[in-house]
């Protein structure tokens, strides 16, 4: 039967959301099973708008075989770009997957709400992408407008989750399909979508009316459906995280492969770790479905870093009977030591060493990535010109309050440095800082506490307008939100490691600011002493004094979380209670700015440090 459709760009691209929708397949085929099957499945997760090369540190030897750390360009999309032309141009059944999470995180998607992902991934052309939690950070409207950025090229990509339900007949429901089927040498090979349910419907902001449903039971359901229609090779796209990803698919019947998201996992074999890598488990990691048949696993870390490339070999049953293969951290050909460029033979020694390590692959940008991206760029820049709120005062910068620590670290001179409320309380800038952490993790999934170290805001913010630039100035660092449960009794004992590093750690950058929390410090005290009188602000605005049993949501910065500036109560709180939200720190306040400004200095009252006694 042929259908007549008015050929028009809209109309494409319903019909290519609804193919996808319906698991059509992509070229038609025999499938079957009859014969044995090569997959090669390239493939990238997590990149949350961060399109821009980057930089890391690498242990590498030098030419008289001495250990250094040297500085190297670290991803940037149009690498991942280049690396996956090539990677699919040395092979013969390619399937490209995106396991979600490719939007906010960065000024690129603030800018460009998507587009200039969406224009990025379509150098690529991915067959499918999963949707992942951060997909909804703006509502399914501002979904919609991203798949629709990311279909108005050639490439239509498949947007896939078997367990997310839109309302019927609403504009992302027909966006949006359960599996889809690919044909590969005459073998069909279905690719099943899955989000992870809580996390997006509790700590993103998804329409009320889309439905998440149990992520086994759809898992199951379009798996079943898919060996219906004569499938017998299947792939889970999945945005669920590393530990979930192991844990579904012994819970799963006919699942071969999970290529996922969401954890920001680095896998990948021990030898990473002379070079100043940690990862988590092998690539790929190898476990059983239900039924005691091979399962492959595999993710490619965050941020375009990294293209995982995971080569499947399906007997004629359609069963896995091996895979192989490594994740390809792209990097760039030039090395620094400080800041200092490394000798002809110092860089040539570093590149043997890369390129004999097996996991990383020196990769120049794709000129036509390249260029594609130069003109969102071009915005960017110009949107950190752009005002986003303002101030009727001074917002002073000050680690410590008193009168004897960072006296004259403010940019703003006496204005701040013998700033009164400065001197009894602590800087202006921190403080706001810490409460606009607060209102974010309220926003996404809840918090009752906020925590910021000094040191993680870096500039006063002079009175009148301020400037994206600004902000980004103002919290530099690539940080996310991390959302903590933890006890009273930890919340204390982290505020106490907090004063305990500057007297006797990191200095001061470790001194904590709080948002719905305040206390008295008394640096005179012993460890463990030194900080009293804590209380909790309540849903109501009212002060109640710190429970220590108590179970409380603490939003903080990954950098803390994780134990930075020797918040050691928060580094052994297990894994099980921290989510990582991948809330950019500096994108959070911002949102603050917008929506509160003018700004002014925090009320007394509110302050974390609501007296400050000082030693001799």
């Amino acid at each position: 039967m042929t259908m007549k459709t008015p050929n028009t760009p809209r109309t494409l691209t319903l019909l290519a959301a609804t193919l996808a929708a319906l698991g059509l397949t992509a070229c038609g085929g025999s499938g079957g099973g009859a014969r044995p099957l090569d997959l090669t499945i390239l493939h990238i997760n997590d990149h949350h708008s961060r399109l821009d090369a980057e930089t890391t540190s690498l242990t590498l030897k030098d030419a008289a075989g001495t250990s250094r750390s040297v500085t190297v360009e670290l991803g940037g999309f149009p690498r991942v770009t280049a690396a996956l032309e090539a990677l699919a141009a040395e092979r013969k059944n390619v399937l490209k997957l995106h396991a979600g999470d490719a939007i906010t995180g960065d000024l690129y998607y603030t800018q460009s709400e998507g587009q200039a992902d969406a224009a990025l991934m379509n150098t690529v052309c991915f067959d499918a992408m999963t949707l992942g939690n951060h997909e909804f950070d703006g509502g399914d409207a501002s979904l919609v407008k991203f798949v629709d950025f990311l279909q108005a090229g050639n490439c239509k990509t498949s947007v896939l989750s078997a367990n997310v339900k839109p309302a019927t007949g609403s504009a992302l429901a027909s966006r949006v399909g359960s599996y889809r089927i690919f044909d590969k040498d005459g073998e069909k090979v279905g690719v099943v979508g899955l989000t992870v349910k809580d996390k997006t419907q509790f700590a993103s902001r998804p329409d009320a009316s889309t439905q998440f449903l149990d992520e086994t039971v759809a898992a199951q359901g379009a798996i079943d459906e898919l060996r219906n229609r004569g499938v017998n090779k299947i792939i889970l796209l999945s945005h669920l995280g590393y530990s979930a990803d192991r844990s579904i698919a012994a819970k799963l019947d006919g699942v071969d492969v999970i290529i996922g998201g969401d954890s920001h996992t680095l896998l990948g074999p021990d030898s990473m770790k002379d070079y100043g890598l940690t990862p988590s488990g092998a690539y790929p990691t190898q476990v059983t479905d239900k039924g005691g048949k091979r399962v492959c696993i595999a993710q490619a870390w965050q941020y375009a870093y990294v293209v995982g490339a995971l080569d499947v070999k399906f007997d004629v049953n359609g069963e896995v009977s091996a895979c192989s293969g490594a994740p390809r951290v792209l990097v760039g050909d030039t090395y620094k030591v400080g800041s200092a460029a490394a000798s002809e033979a110092d860089a040539t020694a570093y590149r043997s060493q890369l390129n004999a390590s097996g996991v990383f692959r020196i990769t120049a940008p794709a000129a036509a990535a390249t260029t594609v991206l130069a003109t969102y760029k071009a915005q960017k820049d110009a949107l950190s010109t752009q005002v986003a709120g303002s101030t009727t005062e001074n917002l002073c910068l000050r680690r410590v309050p008193g009168a004897k620590r960072d006296t004259s670290r403010s940019s703003l001179g006496d204005a701040c440095n013998k700033d009164p409320m400065v001197i009894a309380q602590g800087g202006d800038i921190q403080q706001l800082v810490a409460d606009a952490f607060l209102a974010q993790g309220q926003r996404f999934g809840g918090a009752d506490i906020s925590l910021q170290n000094a040191g993680g805001v870096r500039t006063d913010i002079p009175a009148g307008n301020i400037t994206v630039g600004q902000v980004y100035t103002l919290l530099p660092f690539k940080n996310t939100l991390t959302r903590v449960v933890m006890n009273g009794a930890q919340v204390k004992a982290s505020i106490e490691d907090g004063v305990d590093s500057v007297l006797n750690g990191t200095g001061t950058g470790a001194y904590p600011y709080t948002g719905g929390l305040r206390f008295q410090v008394d640096m005179n005290q012993a460890r463990g002493s030194r900080v009293s009188s804590l209380e909790v602000r309540d849903a109501s605005g009212t002060w109640r004094a710190l429970d220590l049993a108590a179970s409380y949501k603490v939003i903080t910065n990954n950098f803390t979380a994780d134990g930075g500036d020797r918040y050691d109560t928060l580094k052994a709180i297990p894994a099980a209670q921290k989510e990582e939200t991948f809330l950019d720190y500096a994108d959070s306040f911002l949102q603050y700015v917008r929506g509160n400004s003018p700004l002014s200095k925090p009320a007394t009252a509110a302050r974390s440090t609501q007296q400050y006694t000082e030693t001799p």
